[in-house]
């Protein structure tokens, strides 16, 4: 161990200590440590085993990465980046064009008030060669000209016949409208009402939008008379909010094109999305300024294929930003970053606080050893660890045996009548029991105590739940008896005698089949183990069948059930 990694393991231990009591309070609050100092070089097994903490690889490929059974993610099996875009937002008002860029052209109204040395009023049309006429001046050309412009070029005109005490007051009072023709690769093609000064969203939402599986979010072309006036780029407005604003004519086309080659991104990402490429290829860089990734994002893979066979590299984030990037590739974000640090949580009879933070190869009798607890009031000898991988681990084997039990018995052939009727009676009775097995939680309980005293020192994961459990005066009866309950031990009673105190069997018991579930979630055959507070007498149905191989089947499973969750499921 290098020193650097002692002196974070001593930091770390010192930080439990002094966070808990001492054993010097511990003494005086009538307590003490779970481990004496005699019993911790005998009970805790010193670990000499190292513990591997470098990713896999598969060596035979000729790239490196982790080993992973799951196919590459098809970009056409994803969303395209932008899909939320067009649901309605842009179409809902319509813009009045009477911003100061606006371009006056033919259609529009002005109005116009002068007083002073002359007095006039009047709203005046632009005419089709794009002038207005002003009584007793004649055309006066503003087409072409801006809303922001109007009023000066207005105001010249008349004070070259009025130069003097004149007062010019002018007003664009409304623009006419457009149609647009919007096509190409859009749900609803057709022509389309606005303003001049309407965005080119406001005309895509109205047919709407873009077609998510055809048509490119990257090549939007407007044309004007059989030419191109613009290019839009969506992805310019997703990421950046920019876009082109052109002034629309009546009779302008909006032109969604194809879309274009894409990538799929997926992973520790906040959507997994299709990305459109403007070319074949490019870089990690670009990627990485496309995908939202999630915070501690450290590593990526990166799997595809090249002109001289697949591909699959795994890479750092920082060395995946020149990477090259290829149409149909899967960009997979992860993050790999190891902590070097762990937390754990207590819970039960003991002193001080009950979640720790410790170094990631931290064992449990480290951290016991630190821990204060009451004195006479802890059973340590029934310490036990909640563990989410082996919850995920009971769940998936009870699932496994449970697939079993319905391939082997739902699917047998009958050769008579009676035979059938059997099976069907049998079938329904099997479904009942595996909808039921199924809503059973495995605990995830993972025995840490020995018969003997002593306990494992194996290593803490992250999350994991330690329980250390208060003596207990009581004994739990449940399962198939008349009345389940918890009553008093004592000592010298049999597992028959508190059955009997509870009512005795149920006419579903199955009398053979009776356990005992320890404080430690050690499961036993009461034949096999002598009572002692702080145990659950379990009592397990018996398989409402005749048939001597299946009823060994539910049998198993419902021990099985017994061992995950501490639960006798009812048939």
């Amino acid at each position: 161990m290098t020193i650097s990694r002692f002196l974070l393991r001593a930091g770390c231990l010192v930080a439990v200590a002094c966070l808990n009591a001492s054993p010097a309070m511990a003494a005086g609050l009538g307590g003490g440590s779970i481990l004496s100092s005699d019993d911790q070089a005998s009970s805790i097994p010193q670990k000499t085993d190292s513990v591997e903490d470098k990713a896999r690889a598969d060596w035979r490929s000729g790239t490196y990465g982790p080993l992973t059974s799951r196919e590459q993610t098809d970009p056409d099996s994803l969303p395209p980046f932008g899909e939320n875009l067009f649901t309605g937002g842009f179409r809902g008002m319509m813009a009045d064009g009477l911003n100061s860029s606006y371009t006056i052209k033919p259609g529009d109204q002005i109005t116009l008030r002068v007083w002073g040395g002359v007095e006039m009023e009047s709203v005046l049309p632009v005419d089709a060669q794009g002038n207005i006429f002003l009584p007793g001046i004649g055309p006066v050309r503003v087409q072409g000209t801006t809303n922001a412009q109007l009023d000066g070029k207005v105001r010249a005109a008349i004070q070259e016949v009025y130069p003097e005490n004149v007062s010019v007051y002018t007003n664009l009072q409304g623009v006419q409208p457009v149609g647009v023709f919007v096509t190409g690769y859009v749900k609803n093609p057709g022509r389309y009402a606005g303003t001049p000064n309407d965005s080119m969203l406001y005309f895509l939402d109205q047919a709407g939008g873009i077609d998510q599986a055809l048509g490119s979010y990257r090549k939007i072309k407007i044309k004007r008379n059989g030419r191109v006036i613009n290019t839009v780029d969506l992805y310019d407005f997703l990421i950046n909010g920019e876009i082109a604003r052109p002034q629309f004519r009546d009779g302008d086309t909006v032109v969604v094109e194809e879309r274009g080659p894409a990538i799929s991104v997926v992973g520790d990402v906040e959507r997994d999305y299709r990305y459109e490429l403007t070319d074949i290829r490019l870089s990690g860089e670009d990627v990485l300024n496309l995908a939202r990734l999630k915070s501690g994002v450290s590593h990526v893979l990166l799997r595809g294929s090249r002109s001289d066979g697949p591909i699959s590299r795994y890479l750092p984030v920082a060395e995946f930003r020149g990477a090259d990037v290829r149409a149909g590739d899967e960009v997979l974000f992860s993050a790999d970053q190891r902590d070097e640090t762990i937390v754990v949580q207590l819970e039960g009879s003991f002193y001080g606080p009950s979640r720790y933070a410790l170094p990631r190869d931290a064992h449990l009798g480290e951290l016991l050893n630190a821990v204060g607890v009451p004195k006479g009031l802890t059973d340590y000898q029934s310490i036990s660890i909640r563990r989410e991988s082996v919850k995920e681990q009971q769940a998936q084997a009870l699932q496994d045996s449970l697939k079993r039990l319905q391939a082997t018995y739902l699917g047998a052939s009958s050769s008579t009548t009676e035979e059938s009727e059997l099976r069907v009676q049998e079938a329904a009775m099997i479904e009942k029991f595996v909808e039921q097995a199924k809503k059973e939680e495995p605990t995830g309980r993972l025995v840490v105590a020995r018969d003997d005293g002593n306990i494992a020192d194996v290593r803490l994961q992250d999350g994991d739940v330690i329980t250390i459990p208060e003596v207990s005066d009581s004994l739990l009866i449940s399962g198939e008896v008349v009345v389940p309950q918890a009553v008093v031990y004592t000592q010298g009673m049999t597992v028959m005698d508190y059955i009997n105190s509870a009512g005795g069997f149920t006419q579903h018991a199955d009398e053979d089949q009776i356990l005992v579930v320890r404080q430690n979630g050690a499961v036993r055959r009461a034949e096999e183990v002598e009572l002692r507070s702080g145990d659950q007498i379990l009592v397990l149905p018996e398989p409402p069948t005749k048939n001597l191989q299946l009823a060994t089947s539910i049998t198993q499973i419902l021990y099985q059930v017994a061992v995950a969750t501490k639960v006798a499921i009812d048939l």
